[in-house]
């Protein structure tokens, strides 16, 4: 889908009220294969390819531009009317942004294992990652990216799936996968968390070693009235991982019926 010379890959499903889904750095949109047919039945769902992965094209150098493209052409593309919003990761991160930036395109905002800014202490992973990619492409990190996103008892136990997010990390252009990464490394937006006013979820996987759970109790602690589910055996993708958990961890808060 092309508008303006800029390229936002987005695949809808399902019929109802719209909800947009933003996938991780380590992934892409196919990282919601697992719930997106169960929340087609009730929802039409926005399944997008962040500016830089799959055939979307790449925008600027800060999560701020990602959430421009997104603001701008998402309504382009028929969005409309009352619409939630759903970050895993780097998603969640930009949509911290687009609720700071464009809050009113939005209603409901679900973030999952997100955070409002990557403390120091984290930033240099960012920027080790960036540079391994430029050196030696995509292979350099998917050992790194499959522990960041599952505890290793779970990839144990579930060969397919580690080879299945390897194959979407694979196919990410090293340069635009560096870009996100040092983005991700300069975002900061913890000083506007409390001009947000979207009703907001804040979902962590207790085991998320990419994005510590810290960081989602002080986003769930710095937006007015946000609520917060822990789910203590899951790591950074808990729609990956345990798809039924996700669900019931969401579906009071997005009025789902199934």
């Amino acid at each position: 889908m092309t508008s303006d010379n800029s390229t936002l890959d987005v695949v809808q499903m399902g019929n109802g009220r719209n909800l947009v889904l933003l996938h991780s750095l380590l992934s892409d949109r196919t990282a919601f294969d697992r719930i997106a047919p169960r929340l087609a039945a009730e929802r039409r769902i926005w399944l997008v390819n962040l500016p830089g992965f799959g055939a979307s094209s790449p925008a600027g150098p800060g999560l701020q531009d990602f959430a421009d493209r997104i603001a701008e052409q998402l309504p382009k593309l028929g969005l409309s009317g009352d619409a939630d919003l759903l970050g895993n990761g780097f998603g969640g991160f930009v949509a911290v942004a687009l609720a700071t930036r464009h809050g009113g395109l939005f209603d409901r905002l679900v973030l999952v294992d997100t955070g409002g800014a990557i403390p120091p202490e984290g930033k240099g992973a960012f920027d080790a990652m960036a540079e391994r990619v430029e050196a030696g492409g995509m292979e350099a990190v998917l050992a790194t990216a499959l522990a960041r996103m599952f505890p290793d008892d779970f990839l144990a136990l579930h060969p397919e799936i580690a080879e299945e997010r390897k194959a979407s990390l694979r196919a990410v252009r090293p340069e635009y996968f560096a870009a996100a990464c040092r983005a991700l490394a300069k975002f900061d937006r913890r000083a506007e968390l409390g001009a947000i006013r979207n009703p907001t979820l804040v979902v962590v996987g207790l085991r998320d070693t990419a994005t510590p759970p810290s960081l989602s109790h002080e986003l769930a602690a710095g937006i007015p009235g946000a609520s917060l589910v822990e789910l203590p055996h899951c790591g950074h993708s808990p729609h990956i991982q345990d798809p039924e958990s996700f669900w019931l961890a969401v579906k009071p808060f997005l009025h789902l019926a199934g």
